[in-house]
């Protein structure tokens, strides 16, 4: 068994940090860094391991050739002017229903990308991504390489924005493929995640012959967070923005 501490900041960093209206992105936290998504469009940034699957992905499917990334990481700065700009062109409630309030965007977290078929005229807002053809082909194995659809039609209550079907979030394997299968958005999964604590009974899943076990672990709110883990174990950890961790584990070997 070791013991690793998590500082108290750890909450607000890794692949399952929940921004929205109600959790703002933790500006003091580093993104890791950041790199450009493809050759084609070199100013379309994501975090580089997030960045790295998309390639791959996009790779496997020959997809950059119908398929253009739109947006990737913003800037506080440049969240701030899309928003002020669709407001004077669009008017507030078609803002509020597809540009998120500054520093309650994902895009700021270098984890989102919105993708849009590739055209003379790309919508920047809201880019064409039909489900058909190519995009539907990447929407379909999107998971496998740690991508969700963040805001799918029938879930506006829950995500507080409008059904964008061009919007990916990268949180990591195998958390896209059990929210994917369970139909769950990742508000929904970061609540599930707490009744399996990190102390009992683990939620189990198995992904490309791995079985692996996830589980919740709730922050100390006010020192470092302990974790005690079998050292013949590998592991991840993400905080989740609110109020703890998961932890994912598999055995190694």
């Amino acid at each position: 068994m070791k013991t690793v501490f998590l500082q108290p900041d750890a909450v607000h960093g890794g692949n399952l940090v929940l921004v929205n209206a109600e959790y703002p992105y933790w500006m003091g936290k580093s993104r890791g860094n950041l790199t450009s998504v493809n050759h084609t469009e070199r100013n379309v940034l994501m975090d580089g391991y997030a960045a790295n699957l998309l390639s791959e992905l996009m790779g496997k499917m020959d997809g950059w050739k119908q398929i253009a990334a739109v947006s990737g990481w913003r800037s506080m700065r440049e969240q701030q002017e899309i928003y002020a700009e669709s407001l004077k062109e669009n008017g507030a409630e078609y803002t509020s229903r597809f540009v998120a309030l500054p520093n309650h965007s994902e895009h700021q977290t270098g984890l989102a990308i919105d993708l849009g078929l590739r055209q003379k005229e790309i919508d920047f807002i809201c880019p064409a991504f039909p489900y058909g053809g190519i995009c539907q082909q990447f929407r379909e194995r999107a998971a496998l390489y740690g991508f969700i659809e963040r805001y799918p039609a029938g879930r506006e209550r829950v995500t507080g924005i409008a059904h964008e079907p061009w919007h990916f979030r990268y949180v990591g394997t195998p958390h896209a493929a059990i929210m994917t299968a369970h139909g769950m958005v990742l508000e929904e999964y970061i609540g599930f995640l707490k009744k399996y604590p990190y102390d009992g009974e683990h939620f189990s899943y198995t992904v490309k012959n791995l079985d692996v076990s996830v589980s919740y672990l709730e922050a100390d709110k006010e020192t470092d967070t302990r974790l005690d883990i079998d050292e013949h174990l590998a592991y991840t950890v993400s905080g989740n923005n609110v109020d703890g961790y998961i932890i994912t584990t598999w055995r190694l070997g």
